[in-house]
C-alpha cells in the first residue's frame, strides 16, 4: 500500500498530499499554472478522505506482527534442520511480511489528523524504500512458494532428486537483491515537502498547507518518469509473478484432480488452498498496482487542465473521486494480505498443521507416492 495518500497529487503510496507543496509554493508542471488558493482547498478535501486510514492500519499492524511473529517463532523452534525448501520460502515470506508490518506505524502517525510527517528526511526515504522493498519481496516469495509446490506435485521425482535447501537459500538471496533494486528508484522520487515556515509548527487539521509531507510518489515535475516507474512495478513486481503463480496453481490443480489415488477431501483441501492464494493475490496486489498507474495518469491529466479552473468548484468537479477512493481502499487491502499469509502459506509446515483434525501428524499431507503414482 505504500503510503496512503495520493490521487492526482504528489504522493503515491500512502504519503501524499495533493499537488506537492514546496517551500510554501505549489510545485507546477511546465505547462500549467494553478491558482494557489484552489490547490490548498482541493488538497484539504482529499486529505479529509484519509482521516479514516490510520485506525485500519493500526489494526493490520497488530494482526500482522502477531501472526507472522508466531510463524517465525514456530519455524525457528519446532522445524527440524535443515529446513525443507518449502519451509525456507515460507519463512522468508514471514520475515518479509513482518518487516512490512513494521513500516505501518509511521504511516499511522502520519495519517492521524492533521497529516504531518515529523520523523525527518532520512526516515521518510527509509520508510518509502522499506515499504516497497518488503511489498515486492512478499510477492516474490509467494511466487517461489507456488513454483516450489508446482515442482513438488507435478514433477515429484525431479523435486525429490534435485531440489535442495541450498537452492532455496540461494534463490532467496537473489530475490532480496532483485526487490531492493526494484525499490531503489523510490529513494530518488520520495522526499520531504516542507511548509512555508519550514518547521510545521502551525500544522493543523484546518491548515494542512502548514504541515510537512513525505511524498510517496513524486513531485509534479517528475510525474512522467514516475508513471513509467509505476508501469515497471505493475509488470515486473506484480503482473509477471501473478502469471507464474497462476500457471503453477493451474498445473497443480490439473495434476491433483486427474489423479485417482488422491481422495476427494484431499483434492478439496488443495483446491481451497489454491483458490484462496489466487483470490488473495488478485484482491490485494492487482487492484493496488492498476489503481496506482491510473491514479498517476489522472493526476497528470488534472494538472494539464489546472490553469483552466477559475474556482475551486471547477477544480473539485474535475477530480476523479471514485478513482481516488478506490486507490485508497486498495492500499488498505495490501496490508490485509500480510495478515492472512500466515494462514495460507504456512500450511507447508508440519508444526502449523492442525494434525488432530487431519487424523495424525501427517494426516493432511498428500504423499509423494499418491501424487506420482498416476505418472508411472
Amino acid at each position: 500500500m505504500g503510503t496512503v495518500d495520493s490521487y492526482i497529487w504528489g504522493k503515491g503510496a500512502a504519503h501524499s498530499g495533493l499537488l506537492s507543496i514546496s517551500t510554501g509554493t505549489m510545485t507546477q508542471t511546465p505547462n500549467s499554472t494553478c491558482l494557489p488558493g484552489i490547490l490548498v482547498r482541493v488538497t484539504s478535501t482529499l486529505n479529509h478522505y484519509q482521516h479514516y486510514l490510520w485506525p485500519v492500519l493500526m489494526v493490520e499492524f497488530l494482526v500482522a506482527v502477531a501472526g507472522n511473529g508466531l510463524v517465525l517463532y514456530r519455524f525457528s523452534s519446532q522445524e527440524q534442520r535443515p529446513w525443507h525448501p518449502a519451509i525456507i520460502f515460507s519463512a522468508q515470506l514471514a520475515v518479509s511480511d513482518f518487516l512490512y508490518a513494521l513500516t505501518l506505524p509511521p504511516l499511522v502517525f502520519y495519517f492521524y489528523p492533521p497529516k504531518h510527517w515529523s520523523f525527518g528526511e532520512a526516515a521518510c526515504l527509509l520508510e518509502r524504500f522499506l515499504f516497497n522493498c518488503n511489498l515486492y519481496s512478499g510477492i516474490f516469495f509467494i511466487t517461489c512458494i507456488s513454483l516450489n509446490r508446482y515442482i513438488g506435485i507435478v514433477h515429484p521425482f525431479f523435486a525429490h532428486g534435485h531440489v535442495r535447501p541450498k537452492h532455496a537459500w540461494a534463490i532467496s538471496l537473489v530475490g532480496w537483491g532483485l526487490v531492493a533494486a526494484l525499490a531503489a528508484p523510490t529513494l530518488k522520487f520520495s522526499h520531504l515537502v516542507l511548509p512555508e515556515n519550514g518547521t510545521g509548527a502551525h500544522c493543523h487539521v484546518n491548515q494542512t498547507e502548514s504541515c510537512t509531507k513525505c511524498l510517496g510518489t513524486a513531485e509534479n515535475d517528475h510525474l512522467p518518469a514516475y508513471w513509467v516507474y509505476s508501469l515497471v512495478l505493475a509488470v515486473l513486481g506484480c503482473g509477471l509473478p501473478f502469471l507464474l503463480t497462476l500457471l503453477a496453481y493451474s498445473a497443480i490443480c490439473q495434476a491433483i484432480l486427474t489423479n485417482p489415488n488422491i481422495t476427494r477431501p484431499e483434492k478439496l483441501k488443495v483446491g481451497m488452498l489454491v483458490v484462496g492464494g489466487v483470490v488473495l493475490y488478485a484482491v490485494s496486489y492487482i487492484p493496488y498496482h492498476i489503481l496506482l498507474v491510473l491514479n498517476i495518469q489522472a493526476r497528470r491529466h488534472w494538472l494539464e487542465h489546472c490553469s483552466s479552473f477559475s474556482n475551486e468548484f471547477q477544480a473539485k468537479a474535475a477530480l476523479d473521486i471514485s478513482l481516488y477512493l478506490g486507490y485508497q481502499a486498495s492500499r488498505v487491502l495490501v496490508p490485509l494480505a500480510i495478515c492472512l499469509h500466515p494462514l495460507l502459506y504456512t500450511a507447508v509446515a508440519s508444526s502449523l498443521r492442525c494434525s488432530r483434525l487431519c487424523g495424525g501428524p501427517k494426516g493432511g499431507e498428500i504423499s509423494l507416492r499418491q501424487i506420482s503414482s498416476a505418472k508411472s
